[in-house]
């Protein structure tokens, strides 16, 4: 499968890196086509990805992955074209973490709104599914690295057969099926973004961010 990654920090680095050894052809997108950071994950991977603008990421991509900083994700998604969007699935990993008074951040949007709403409300014909941005990157990919996998993950949106493909990524990338919880619609992004001000500070207490939830009853 074409997958767009856009964005070229950690995360993004992480997922196209999975993708890539599980066989997809990914495209990671960045301002310019020839970003530095983009250009080295190229490399890394031997002629295995390719380094595109934002637009031509997405245009390429049958599947979009956000891995953009939150702040600017919706100005990132809109130089991607509305048009290179439509109709497809894009999974929005990203948190709105403002960062502009230092640690920890707080977040640009929250309680009545999220960042994946207003991804969706901003391009009503994609398909946003909000996953995996509940956790640390190298966890994402691969959940086995701690306790056996046997945690959970979460994901929301509005589309259910979007929800299905993303599930089935999910479990390619080692997530049992009885641990991806669907939360509902787009709106229950907000739960899993407002849960990042409580990760940073088990992250700050624990100085380990390989840690999860495992929901239990």
């Amino acid at each position: 499968m074409k997958i767009a990654v856009l964005g070229t920090g950690m995360v993004g680095d992480a997922i196209g890196s999975r993708l890539i050894e599980l066989g997809h052809e990914v495209a990671m997108g960045s301002r310019t086509n020839n970003n530095e950071k983009a250009m080295a994950f190229v490399a890394k991977h031997n002629g295995k990805a390719t380094a595109r603008t934002f637009a031509d990421a997405a245009a390429f991509g049958e599947i979009i992955f956000n891995c953009t900083h939150g702040v600017a994700s919706l100005e990132v998604l809109k130089t991607a074209g509305e048009q290179n969007l439509n109709g497809k699935i894009l999974i929005d990993v990203a948190n709105p973490l403002d960062f502009s008074k230092g640690m920890p951040p707080s977040l640009a949007i929250a309680n009545t709104n999220s960042l994946g709403e207003e991804i969706q409300q901003a391009f009503p014909q994609a398909k946003v599914v909000k996953a995996l941005n509940t956790m640390w990157c190298g966890l994402m990919v691969n959940p086995g690295m701690i306790n056996g996998g046997d945690h959970h993950t979460f994901i929301s949106g509005n589309d259910a057969n979007a929800k299905e493909t993303v599930k089935a990524i999910l479990m390619s990338f080692g997530w049992a099926a009885k641990n991806i919880m669907d939360l509902g619609d787009i709106s229950a992004a907000r739960g899993t973004e407002m849960y990042l001000p409580l990760w940073l500070r088990i992250w700050g207490a624990t100085n380990n961010g390989a840690f999860n939830i495992k929901i239990v009853s």
